[in-house]
């Protein structure tokens, strides 16, 4: 073996985070974790991992989305617009027509939503990207033009939708109830079900995909419909959580969710990554946000120390594993 072919430690380190990728995001975690008890050593308590994960898993959910998408080489950036409209037609409609009703109708727009991004994409052929902007954007509009008429009938806030976005049990939010079944469902579908290996095989090579029979088109068009339908469930959950009727709701996590993707290992390029390790990702975040705001620091301030440490983690990851 000459020196050339030695495993340098970033070699190793690279081939870590590729074969064991939620080992160092884990580390991460840990020592975000461990700096902010040092800032604020009476900071760390049960409350405190109660509210952090409280607040990290509407971020989780949405990066699931983000996640799916981006196994196969695209992105939704039309979530947070989804998951707000979701939020708002059910506590609009909600005074009206009842709950039940006005949650299948905010859900039935979030799938509408999802397969005209679906058709836009898997049939005409428009980027993920420049498809899903454009359709929050108009979905935006259409928001505001219904406000317009629902502006003086109130707004109706379902208790279960605040039990699960704000409850506790035993120290623990009442939203686990609905994250962990969630979590495990996605986590098993990526890796066991066929719809899932699909996913993977478009982003590692689309035309390859194409030659062995795969009707790419109808991956897509499931794809971004199951990627609204979950960002609709999520805006439900973020609904009970703020207790507000907001037109801008969701809205602030929509580049978060990216960011936790690609935090958590998942290639923006297609056929590598996970939801473990986007949980962790969300989990970071959530962690970096805390410390930011015990430091005091100004809102410019953390908006830039938190873009900084995103782009150094993703720039740190890419590398390595490109080392590698």
């Amino acid at each position: 073996m000459t020196m050339t072919d030695t495993p340098t430690p970033l070699n190793r380190l690279g081939r870590l985070m590729i074969d064991q990728p939620l080992l160092p995001l884990i580390g991460l975690l840990i020592l975000l974790v461990a700096v902010l008890a040092i800032l604020n050593p009476g900071v760390l308590s049960m409350f405190w991992a109660g509210n952090t994960i409280k607040i990290a898993i509407p971020l989780a959910m949405l990066a699931a989305c983000q996640t799916l998408t981006m196994l196969t080489g695209g992105i939704d950036l039309s979530v947070g617009t989804v998951a707000t409209i979701a939020a708002y037609l059910t506590a609009t409609l909600a005074p009206m027509i009842g709950v039940p009703p006005a949650i299948a109708i905010a859900l039935a727009a979030a799938v509408v939503i999802g397969l005209v991004n679906g058709f836009g994409i898997a049939v005409c052929r428009v980027h993920p990207l420049i498809m899903t902007l454009g359709t929050a954007l108009i979905a935006t509009g259409c928001l505001l033009v219904y406000q317009r008429y629902v502006i003086a009938t109130g707004v109706l806030i379902p208790d279960f939708l605040i039990w699960l976005g704000t409850g506790k049990t035993g120290g623990l939010p009442n939203s686990l109830v609905l994250f962990v079944p969630f979590a495990a469902l996605i986590i098993w579908a990526q890796r066991r079900s066929g719809f899932g290996r699909l996913l993977y095989a478009i982003g590692a090579n689309e035309a390859a995909a194409r030659l062995s029979g795969v009707r790419v088109w109808q991956v897509h068009l499931a794809l971004y419909t199951l990627s609204s339908l979950i960002a609709g469930v999520t805006g439900l959950l973020y609904l009970g959580q703020i207790k507000t009727a907001s037109l801008s709701l969701a809205l602030p996590l929509d580049l978060p969710s990216v960011a936790a993707a690609v935090i958590g290992g998942t290639s923006i390029f297609g056929g590598r990554g996970g939801f473990g390790g986007t949980i962790v990702g969300a989990l970071i975040l959530t962690v970096l946000t805390s410390m930011l705001t015990l430091m005091q620091i100004p809102e410019g301030g953390r908006r830039i120390l938190f873009g900084l440490i995103i782009l150094a983690v993703t720039a740190l990851f890419i590398r390595l594993t490109d080392r590698s």
